[in-house]
């Protein structure tokens, strides 16, 4: 695979992952009333219908015969079910905890998964930036006071790193066959369907708040629509392990919200961890996996 789209594709990566850093800060801004549930059932189903539209307004869906079902069907399932997990996983330990287990799991998950599904072979250069990542997560996360370290919510939130990963994996399937704008389209909405129940059975009288409705639109247009549209497009041209790990800057990216907007203090050690981690980010964007094979194999 060619350098320039490599390095293009891990842009388009990193820009997805620092708007999904945001979700946070938006989500500390939501009216009272907004559950995490809510919010994450709601920023699906806006997100889905965001993408639909596009697709369509696009005529993407002529490229809809011969559909294959199953990566689908994993696709969509691990991103419906990332959300209950996650939101789970961060009440029985905590938010600092829960997102560092699911977010700083899935790049190792999704490594393990790449290997024997895709074939995919990360490289010495994968394991020292995930490595630096994964640490600075961990960093990050004992520079809280508090943490309370839950059996049942490691685990939960263990569920959701897979679930992201296995995402990842499942999307890299359609990406090879079709455009990025129609899998994300039909997996976004099929995993809104999954959904749901939980949205019709939740309190939404928050959205009728002018703050509500500018929280939902954003998560559902900047954090769903464009976030995973521009991830996709990167995820064609990169490996599933190298794409998760990259998505790391989310969580960076969240530490630095956290920082200049929420008034959160900064630690020596949450300097070192987010230091770690940028280092990490930075090995990966500049020298992306390479090619396992000149006569044609798979990145």
């Amino acid at each position: 695979m060619h350098k320039g789209k490599q390095n293009h594709g891990a842009l388009l990566v990193l820009i997805a992952a620092m708007l999904w850093g945001t979700t946070g800060t938006s989500q500390a801004l939501a009216p009272q009333g907004a559950t995490s549930l809510a919010i994450g059932a709601v920023r699906l189903t806006v997100g889905g219908i965001i993408l639909l539209i596009y697709a369509y307004l696009r005529g993407s869906f002529r490229g809809l015969r011969g559909w294959p079902i199953l990566p689908t069907i994993i696709a969509a399932a691990s991103v419906a079910l990332y959300q209950p997990f996650f939101f789970a996983g961060v009440s029985k330990t905590g938010v600092a905890v829960g997102t560092m287990v699911a977010i700083g799991s899935s790049p190792v998950l999704a490594g393990v998964l790449g290997y024997f599904v895709q074939k995919e072979k990360p490289g010495v250069k994968w394991f020292v930036a995930t490595g630096l990542a994964v640490t600075g997560n961990i960093m990050l996360l004992f520079s809280e006071n508090e943490l309370s370290l839950n059996v049942v919510g490691i685990v939960l939130a263990l569920c959701a790193g897979l679930a992201y990963a296995s995402y990842s994996l499942s999307s890299k399937i359609l990406l090879e066959k079709y455009p990025s704008e129609l899998v994300v389209a039909v997996v976004f909405t099929v995993g809104a369907i999954l959904l749901f129940p939980l949205l019709i059975t939740s309190e939404l009288n928050w959205l009728l708040n002018y703050r509500g409705l500018a929280v939902a639109l954003h998560l559902g247009f900047f954090t769903i629509a464009v976030a995973y549209s521009l991830y996709a497009r990167g995820l064609k041209n990169i490996s599933v392990a190298t794409a998760v790990t990259l998505t790391l800057a989310e969580p960076l990216t969240a530490a630095m919200l956290g920082i200049f907007l929420l008034g959160e203090k900064i630690t020596l050690l949450s300097g070192i961890g987010m230091a770690l981690l940028f280092m990490g980010i930075v090995i990966l964007s500049i020298t992306t996996t390479k090619k396992r094979d000149e006569a044609g194999g798979r990145t």
